[in-house]
Formats: C-alpha cells, sequence, structure tokens
C-alpha cells in the first residue's frame, strides 16, 4: 500500500507560493508557515499546513512520520538554472594569468579559455566524465540544490558532444538530484573545424541537433553571442533553425558587450543568461516579454566584473532567476548560496527577491511548472537549516548550508 510521509515540524516553512514571477518582492510577501508540515506521497506535496492538524488528519497507519527534533527552516530545493558541470580538466593557469591583469579575451587568443577545456574533455573518457559530473552534482546536493542544469559544450565536435549529452542523462537517472540538459554546441567554433562560423553552426544543425532529439538526449539548445564567440546575425540563424527543429532557446548573452537581450526578446527564448552589460533599453524589452533574465554572479566574481544589474531589472517589472555558472574557467566556485547573498547585498535585493531567484524563478527559467513552490502537486524537495528564522539563511552568505535535504519527500544520506 501507497504511504504518505509527514515531515516536521518546522520552526518555519517557507513555501514560496503566491509571490509573483515578475517584478520586485517584499519580504513581507513570503508566505511563512509557523510549526510547519509538509505530507509526501509518491513524491509530490500532498498538504502543507500546522503540522500538529497534520498529524491528525494524516496520522493512521498509512503515514510515516519523518519528525524533526530540532529547529529547522525549510525552503523549497533550490535550482541551479545555469551550469557548465559537466568538463575534465583545470583552468587554473587561466585564473592566475587574470590575477596578472590578462583579460577573458587576451586568455583564450593565447591558447586558454574555453579551448582548452575543450582539449581536456575530448581526451576525457566517458567513465572520467561520469565521475567528475557525479561528485559535482552530490556537492549541489549536499548543499540543498535539487534541481540542476547542465550544458554540454566543451567538445564542439558531434561525437564529443553527445558524448557529453550521454554522460549527463547517465548520471541523472543514476543519482536523486535532477539534471536538466542543455545542448551548447554553440559555445565557440572549434579551432580544428575548416570553416566559418556560420559553417559550423550548419554542421552542428545538420548533424548534432536532429540526432539529440532522436536519442531524447536534451531538448534545450544555447548560443553563445559575444566577441570570440558568436555574432548577433549567426546566432539569428542558428537559433531560427533550432526553434524550427523544436528546441527551446537559451542565449548567452551581454557578458561582455550587448546584443543578446534583443535577440532573445526578438526570438522569445526561454531565458537569457550573463546580463553583464545590460541597459536599460534592453531592461524595457525583457520587461514586456515573456523571456527570464538569468544573472550568473559567479562570472562576475570569477573575472572580477561588476554585477549584473539585478536591482535594475526586477525594478522595471522583469523576473530575475540566478544561476552560478559553475564552469572551469570564468565561474569555478559553484556555490550558488554564497554567490545569491553576495549578489543581494551589493544589488540591494530583498531576501525574498534572492530566495525567489533560487527556486521558483529557477524553475521558470527552465521551464519547469512543479517544483521551487511548497505546494499541493509540486515535488517534495526541500532543503533544511538549522535555524529558527529564515532570514539567517541569506545572512550568513552562503557559510550556512542545510542540515537536511529531501528529493521527492525522500531524506538524502551522504
Amino acid at each position: 500500500m501507497i504511504k504518505n510521509r509527514l515531515i516536521g515540524p518546522f520552526t518555519q516553512l517557507l513555501t514560496m507560493d503566491n509571490i509573483p514571477v515578475k517584478g520586485s518582492i517584499n519580504d513581507n510577501q513570503l508566505e511563512i508557515v509557523p510549526n510547519g508540515g509538509v505530507v509526501v506521497c509518491e513524491g509530490k506535496i500532498v498538504k502543507i499546513g500546522n503540522f500538529d492538524e497534520l498529524g491528525i488528519e494524516f496520522g493512521d497507519r498509512n503515514t510515516i512520520i519523518d519528525y524533526i527534533d530540532n529547529e529547522m527552516v525549510g525552503i523549497p530545493g533550490m535550482i541551479d538554472p545555469h551550469t557548465h558541470i559537466c568538463w575534465a580538466g583545470s583552468r587554473a593557469n587561466d585564473y592566475s594569468l587574470r590575477l596578472a591583469g590578462k583579460s577573458y579575451l587576451e586568455i583564450a587568443l593565447g591558447g586558454g579559455g574555453i579551448g582548452d577545456t575543450v582539449e581536456k574533455t575530448r581526451a576525457a573518457e566517458a567513465n572520467e566524465l561520469e565521475a567528475l559530473l557525479t561528485e559535482r552534482a552530490l556537492t549541489y546536493l549536499r548543499n540543498g540544490v535539487t534541481t540542476i542544469e547542465v550544458k554540454s559544450g566543451y567538445c564542439l565536435n558531434t561525437e564529443g558532444e553527445l558524448k557529453l549529452l550521454e554522460v549527463i542523462r547517465k548520471v541523472n537517472k543514476k543519482l536523486s538530484v535532477d539534471l536538466i540538459p542543455t545542448c551548447l554546441a554553440a559555445h565557440i567554433k572549434p579551432s580544428d573545424f575548416e570553416g566559418t562560423p556560420s559553417d559550423y553552426l550548419k554542421d552542428i544543425i545538420n548533424s548534432l541537433l536532429p540526432e539529440i532529439l532522436k536519442l531524447n538526449l536534451s531538448t534545450r539548445a544555447d548560443i553563445f553571442i559575444d566577441r570570440g564567440a558568436f555574432t548577433i546575425a549567426e546566432a539569428r540563424d542558428y537559433l531560427t533553425m533550432a526553434k524550427n527543429l523544436g528546441f527551446d532557446l537559451i542565449v548567452h548573452g551581454d557578458q561582455f558587450t550587448a546584443g543578446g537581450v534583443a535577440l532573445a526578446c526578438e526570438l522569445n527564448a526561454r531565458s537569457v543568461d550573463h546580463l553583464d552589460m545590460t541597459k536599460e533599453q534592453d531592461i524595457k524589452l525583457l520587461a514586456a516579454s515573456n523571456v527570464i533574465p538569468v544573472v550568473l554572479p559567479g562570472s562576475s566574481l570569477g573575472l572580477g566584473n561588476p554585477f549584473a544589474p539585478a536591482r535594475n531589472l526586477l525594478d522595471a517589472g522583469c523576473s530575475l532567476a540566478i544561476g552560478s555558472d559553475w564552469n572551469p574557467g570564468s565561474a569555478p566556485m559553484g556555490d550558488l548560496l554564497l554567490q545569491t547573498a553576495l549578489l543581494g547585498i551589493f544589488e540591494k535585493m530583498t531576501m525574498a527577491e534572492s530566495l525567489a531567484g533560487i527556486t521558483f524563478r529557477a524553475a521558470m527559467a527552465l521551464g519547469l511548472n512543479d517544483r521551487g513552490i511548497l505546494k499541493r502537486g509540486f515535488l517534495g524537495d526541500m532543503a533544511g537549516f538549522p535555524v529558527s528564522d529564515y532570514r539567517e539563511i541569506i545572512y550568513h552568505q552562503g557559510s550556512l548550508n542545510p542540515s537536511v535535504v529531501w528529493k521527492r519527500g525522500e531524506k538524502e544520506t551522504f
């Protein structure tokens, strides 16, 4: 017989329910359930409410009690909507060169950058990549991140990109944490491809994307628009063709130069990510669109650049999701909560806005409508922090980690 699981009591249960997808959020808009309980069945939430009352309603032999002895604040499992965690090798040399004054583009032109990781990742066997991805995904899960977007993009040929996406699928099946795969074969034109950037993108469209669909490896296509990557015109053609094949569109845009936001809005992309150089006119475009802005404070920290204009985006009526951009080059940290806390203090974001950016607004950036909120019908993904006040989570600036993580209502053990 299928059993319910009653989890609690939480000192505070922060549901993130009844908050708009777009615009600024005040902390007083947060729904906080004191002495809260969550009933989960078959991985989904059945009911949220007072723990004692739920115990009376569901307290029969078909209910398992997952009792919390100490003070704890529960929030929805966190969601990272932008990572590159399937790679091999290190770019510590790149980092040392940046500290010595070299720019991202100078390092790439000198043989470092994305091309360096491509060489190392191509050389890695699938089982090595699987072990590395597993380790990084479990690090996320221990830190309360229960859904992780994972991009390919570090092989840049048909065989290698399929290898990466197969590894992502294999690890996703092995672990309880959810990995959302994205094809980023349009990261840069690889140095060994003979032809123009447009020729390379056409090769992806003709050779790789149909195979990805055939093998059911991903339904998301991303492209990097910037100096050293692809132009607006090249990206427009590529994304239009990818959309015609049935892919959701994602844009790496406005990291070093502007232009990506306008294209993302033109093509109704799912999200546009980075936004470091986004200006007022493009913020207005985003506010009038359904495109979710994803800001990446880890990249700003790794490159020593200013943060994306998160406050301006929110005040203009945009949504705002926050990703770690965990990658070997520009964002090697991979700590989503720490980065969110730092972004919040520099961009003067409320705690509600920060938490929304790594829960339900991040879910929207991935096109997922079943997580990021604690409510009936949503996944029983939760992170429990050993405090009595939810504000402690952001206040500790990433040094406070969850003491318990639940994925689909099951307590994780590490």
